[in-house]
């Protein structure tokens, strides 16, 4: 049983370890923090697969297929350092917890009914997860595996970002709002309308929140320093996710997956009124998308296709293509 956190209060959950089947937490111990690998990867969560696939940058191939030890794997966080991978498993209602340096599944942490989207705290120490079906956001500890406390949402909560300070928490619900979460208090302190099935949401590279209502035809941007709605962009049927890059010296621009039209949509991020530049091409149900550390590729999974596309800003061209598993939801790379 989880318990709501009040004020700043945070309340230990009780956590039971059974190791000899799939219990409430079934882990190893942690290990010490070894050095990361020096090969650059790109991580894709395959909800039908309940795996995440490894893909190595350089040669575009797949080097290894994980088995979460979940259902239904869905969104993906990786740590800072590059050596610890957190999966949420939506049928389970789990957390899996991968060493990338083993490339195998450490932890399962149950956080509750449909565990949707986890993001990583700032400094690594916490793993926010929001539960669809609990109409909660879950706080775990990354270094001990447990869950800390519960954090009560409207219902339905779907994507999850903190502003750059790490002040504020963003989380999407489906009752077309946004909440903002203050991080200290572990409280909802506002409440901001948006449109339907509001999914998807990240900071940007000038501190602005990006998020996707899904269900509709538009983007929205959330400034931080008044929660208020700054823009809305209409980009085409079915906005999934969000990433950001180059094209040569200008930028960044934002790039979102628009799954209705089987195209990547670049907008603007700078412009007193951003506003879509184009649209590039790419295969069946574009969902997950992340840019390297450069903005000079992206990396697009389809779920329609099952495959992972590499795209060069500079060019707006697919450069390669690589097989992945089944309905591919979440792209991370290690960059």
């Amino acid at each position: 049983m989880h318990r709501t956190l009040s004020g700043s209060a945070l309340h230990l959950a009780s956590l039971v370890c059974l190791l000899s089947v799939l219990p409430q937490c079934s882990q190893k111990v942690p290990e010490p923090e070894q050095p990361f690998q020096t090969s650059d990867r790109v991580y894709v969560a395959n909800e039908a697969s309940n795996t995440v696939t490894v893909v190595d940058v350089d040669t575009f191939t797949v080097i290894a297929e994980i088995d979460t030890l979940g259902h239904a794997t869905h969104d993906l966080s990786l740590a800072r350092n590059g050596n610890q991978l957190w999966a949420t498993n939506l049928a389970s209602g789990r957390i899996s917890v991968i060493n990338t340096n083993s490339m195998e599944t450490i932890a399962s942490i149950y956080t509750g009914k449909r565990a949707h989207v986890v993001t990583l705290t700032n400094d690594n120490k916490r793993a926010w997860v929001a539960n669809i079906g609990d109409n909660s956001v879950s706080i775990v500890d990354t270094k001990t595996f447990r869950v800390l406390g519960t954090i009560p949402t409207p219902t339905g909560p779907m994507g999850l970002t903190f502003t750059q300070d790490g002040r504020y928490a963003y989380v999407s619900t489906q009752d077309r709002t946004v909440s903002v979460v203050d991080t200290a208090a572990h409280q909802v302190i506002k409440k901001i309308p948006v449109k339907s099935n509001p999914h998807f949401l990240v900071v940007g590279p000038s501190g602005r929140i990006w998020g996707t209502n899904t269900g509709d035809k538009d983007i929205y941007i959330i400034d931080p320093t008044t929660n208020d709605i700054a823009h809305t962009i209409e980009v085409g049927p079915g906005p999934q996710q969000i990433a950001f890059g180059f094209k040569g010296t200008a930028g960044p621009f934002a790039y979102v997956t628009v799954s209705g039209l089987n195209q990547v949509a670049i907008v603007e991020t700078k412009a007193s009124e951003p506003k879509v530049l184009g649209y590039i091409d790419v295969g069946q149900g574009p969902n997950g998308i992340w840019g390297n550390s450069t903005g000079t590729r992206l990396y697009v999974g389809h779920t329609g296709s099952n495959n992972l596309m590499m795209i060069g800003t500079g060019t707006n061209q697919v450069m390669a293509t690589v097989p992945v598993g089944g309905k591919p939801i979440r792209v991370i790379a290690s960059q």
